[in-house]
Parts: C-alpha cells; sequence; structure tokens
C-alpha cells in the first residue's frame, strides 16, 4: 500500500502519468483476478429484441462490465481511513506522529477542495516511508482490518447493485485511488471479480517507494477502465459505472448507463442535468452532508497517511 495518503492529483485531464496509472492498474486487476479466480458468471442468454426495452443489466451480455467507486459509493467513508482506524488501534504509532497529517485531512474534509501542497507532502511523505516494506505484511494487515472495520460499513443498496450485474453474469470491477492490494481484499471479500486500484512500485515482493504513474483518481480512473475494457473485450457504452463524486465525472461519462451513488453537491447537480440515474442510501443528516465523508475519529481521520506512518514505527 504504498502512498497510503495520497489525495487528488493536480492535474484535471489525462495526462501519459494517468494513462501510465490506469494501464498499470489494468493490468494488476487483471492479474490479481485470475489468481483469486473470477466472480462466477450466469449461463448466456439471448438479449430482448432491440424494439422492447431490455432488462438491465442484461442478462448473458459478455460484454458489459460494472465499475464502482468505492469511497462512500460501496463503503461508508475511506477504507483508507478506516485501515488507519485499526493500525491506530493496534498501538502502532503515537498520537503526535499523527498531528501534521490530521490537520492535512481534516482541512480538505471541512474546506472540501483540496490543497495541492498538503496532497504533494502527504503522497511523498508516504512513499518515502512504505519504501522497503513488504507487500505481503500490508496485504496480511489488510485482511484483518477489513473484518474489524470495513465489512460493517458496506452499503447494503450499492452491494445489491452489484449483485444484479454479477447475477446477470457480468464482471463487477472497483476503481478506486485506493492502493490496489486494499481494494482488492475488498472485491475479494464481496465476491466481486477484482479491482482496480493505485499501483505501487514493487521490486521482489518490496515496495520501493515510487508509484506507477500517478494516484488512480480522476481522470487517470477513465483510463484504467478504458485499458481494462480494451483488455477483457468490453464495450463501455453496454458498461455502466457507479460513483459519489464529481472528481469521477470522467469514469462516468465513459459508459452507457452512469449511476449517481450518494452524490455529492456538484455530481448530483451534474447528473440530473444529463439524466443519470440517481440512488441515495443516505439518511437524514448524512443525505445532507454531502461531500463530507462518513469516516469519523482522529485515526479515521488521519487513516491514509497514518496508515504508512504505522508501518514505519511498526512494533515488531
Amino acid at each position: 500500500m504504498a502512498a497510503l495518503g495520497w489525495l487528488t492529483p493536480r492535474r484535471r485531464s489525462a495526462t501519459a502519468r494517468s494513462v501510465l496509472a490506469g494501464e498499470a492498474a489494468a493490468e494488476a486487476a487483471r492479474k490479481s483476478a485470475s489468481e483469486l479466480g473470477e466472480a462466477p458468471s450466469g449461463a448466456a442468454v439471448e438479449a430482448p429484441p432491440a424494439a422492447a426495452e431490455p432488462e438491465f443489466p442484461v442478462p448473458g451480455d459478455h460484454h458489459a462490465a460494472a465499475f464502482f467507486d468505492l469511497d462512500n459509493t460501496v463503503m461508508q467513508g475511506a477504507a483508507l481511513f478506516h485501515f488507519g482506524r485499526g493500525l491506530y488501534k493496534r498501538h502502532f504509532f503515537r498520537k503526535r506522529e499523527l498531528a501534521r497529517f490530521a490537520w492535512q485531512q481534516t482541512w480538505f474534509r471541512l474546506a472540501g477542495v483540496e490543497d495541492p501542497a498538503h496532497m504533494e507532502d502527504a503522497r511523498n511523505s508516504a512513499l518515502s516511508i512504505v519504501k522497503g516494506h513488504r507487500v505481503s505484511e500490508l496485504m496480511s494487515i489488510g485482511e484483518e482490518i477489513y473484518d474489524e472495520y470495513m465489512a460493517e460499513r458496506i452499503w447494503p443498496g450499492t452491494r445489491a447493485l452489484a449483485q444484479a450485474h454479477l447475477d446477470a453474469g457480468q464482471k463487477v470491477w472497483l476503481v478506486t485511488a485506493a492502493p490496489v492490494e486494499t481494494a482488492t481484499i475488498i472485491a475479494r471479500r464481496l465476491g466481486l471479480t477484482g479491482a482496480l486500484g493505485t499501483v505501487a512500485e514493487s521490486v521482489g515482493g518490496v515496495y520501493t517507494g515510487k508509484l506507477v504513474g500517478e494516484p488512480l483518481h480522476g481522470p487517470a480512473k477513465a483510463e484504467a477502465v478504458r485499458a481494462l475494457a480494451a483488455a477483457e473485450g468490453l464495450d463501455l457504452a453496454r458498461c455502466a459505472a457507479y460513483s459519489d463524486s464529481a472528481n469521477d465525472i470522467p469514469m462516468l461519462s465513459l459508459v452507457g448507463h452512469p449511476y449517481a451513488v450518494n452524490p455529492d453537491a456538484r455530481l448530483s447537480k451534474y447528473a440530473r442535468e444529463r439524466g443519470w440515474r440517481l440512488r441515495d442510501y443516505r439518511t437524514g443528516r448524512k443525505a445532507a452532508k454531502i461531500g463530507i465523508p462518513a469516516a469519523a475519529g482522529l485515526g479515521a481521520v488521519a487513516g491514509g497517511t497514518a496508515a504508512a506512518v504505522a508501518l514505519h514505527r511498526r512494533r515488531r
């Protein structure tokens, strides 16, 4: 989980680094799905006649797939924040080591915008800290923390949407800026096909402290979906994508069936203007606080980068 504190990169349009990040994510996703075994597919059946309104998702349409954002779409709050909480509970680091990172994360949560200097600092710090740690070490920790903090935070409504695609015989992928290792654990536990996540460079199973491209965010997510679709022989016009954030408009715009799930204010407005489908599984004040992550607590607030700090300070 290199770069556990990444936030949004500065560039908003697709760049060479976005393409590289997307292609790396697609390659890692296909490899992990192959190693772990893909979600079972339903028996192929003929699609309804063109004149009729087709059922969606269309059973047996193996040229279609579904792509789900993770944080606040599939899971309440941010996966990395929950991961940080688990490590903090295990006393892997001290409170004072969280101060700078907690401030950066809190500022982002309250202001609703990203500070490029904060993001650059957090990303570089996390990368330098995880350098030299083994991938298997983080995978083992992630399995435990999923059971403790994440399993109970899956949105049942979104989970049902994903299951509908699986029942139709289609593949379902998570697409997230979280580390691909974390995303793969969650996808496997939910019975999904696999996950597209930020890829950190590793040699011999050990992190080098570098990213492959850039964090899988915004345009990079779209590039990852495009690369995976090409490799899998998918028709994006027949695919679906689900997200809560306006940052994922590039990914949502790629597919023929975009959904805004628990949308922030910008995405809600954008989706309504274009006639996209909306789903909101929040209630009461949670729904009113659009754009603010659901994760709470010191470990949650600073979870992403704190997790990387924890590995550096881990008590062996």
